[in-house]
Order: structure tokens, then sequence, then C-alpha cells
């Protein structure tokens, strides 16, 4: 391996470590030359795999482009850097696994939201509004309405404290308990 300082081809490997369960090796070396420390990744070559475009035109797979609309995505949110790198190589994986030589751009998309909307319900907005292309602010309210479907019904399975609710049942009993799936409730419905 050259070393990227001096440029000379004569290192030594300090470190090796396995990476993305398996997938990756990551190598920790020392130059003998200039005596410089360097990390180098190794991963098995795989086929190479195609995207297909909206319009039908097709361009190499690239992690790199769904790192990148990750990072904007998640931006000043708490995710690190090692889970969104374990997002993007949860989704290559998956693209490996589950197609030949040809992945629809759209079957990339869909997972990176579906990924996302566990992780973080802001990036996963953020991404869903450049993704499925926002027009206007409905579109916002269109695309949280099932997120905020989902966090009022698990709020009315705990609704004053540890009491539960089935699905379904009649509702609170008393006037404190209204007082909370109130609060719950958004305003203006």
């Amino acid at each position: 391996m050259r070393c990227p300082f001096c440029r000379v081809d004569n290192d030594r490997v300090i470190d090796s470590r396995s990476i993305d369960d398996g997938a990756n090796i990551r190598r920790r070396r020392e130059c003998l030359s200039c005596r410089r420390r360097f990390t180098t990744y190794e991963r098995v070559e795989r086929q190479a795999l195609s995207v297909v475009k909206k319009g039908g035109v097709r361009e190499p797979f690239d992690r790199d482009k769904i790192r990148s609309g990750l990072a904007i995505a998640c931006g000043k949110r708490p995710i690190t850097e090692q889970d969104i790198e374990a997002l993007v190589s949860a989704i290559e994986s998956e693209c490996y696994d589950n197609y030949e030589s040809e992945v629809p751009s759209r079957a990339i998309g869909e997972r990176v939201m579906e990924l996302l909307r566990g992780v973080d319900q802001v990036a996963y907005v953020r991404f869903a509004s450049v993704y499925r292309e926002f027009k206007d602010a409905r579109d916002f309210v269109d695309e949280l309405e099932p997120i905020l479907a989902s966090d009022r019904a698990a709020a009315r399975m705990v609704v004053g404290g540890a009491a539960m609710m089935a699905p379904g049942a009649a509702g609170p009993a008393n006037a404190g308990d209204r007082a909370a799936e109130a609060a719950i409730e958004p305003r203006g419905r």
C-alpha cells in the first residue's frame, strides 16, 4: 500500500479489525519511511450494480450518494457518523442481496425512508421532502399525519401513568383522563 503522505510503498500493519459484521476490514498501517500512520479499508469487490433512475437512465451504484443524502437529512440531529455509516451499509447489503445487476432508485429511496423513520422522525421528514419532491406545506402535513397518528395511539396506551387502554376501548373514565387525552389530540380538530 502506498503511503498517502510520502508516496513510498513500504508499510506495516499495526492493527486489523473486522467492521460491518465482517463485511469489511479496517487496517491501521504505519509507513516505514516517514513513520506516519494511516487507515485503509478492505471490502469484497462485488459485481457492479446499476441504479435505474426514474427516466430509465442507469448509473453505477454509489454508496457515497446515499451517505451524503443521509448526512444532509440528519444534519444537526443526534445521529452519529457511525449511525449513518451503519444505515448506508445496511442499504448497500440489501441492494446486493436482493438485486442481480440493477436496482430501481425508488427501492433505494423507499428503504432509506423506512430506516430513517425508525431512527429519527425529523431526519425522515427532511429526506422525504427532497425524495418525494414536496411542493407545499400540505405535502409535509400528509407525510406527518401517519407518524402523528401512531404517536397519538401510543400515547393513548399510557394514559394516567401505568393505566393501559385496549385499542377500541370506550375511552377515559374520569375527567383527569379526558384532560390527558385532550392534551394529546392536535389543536383545531
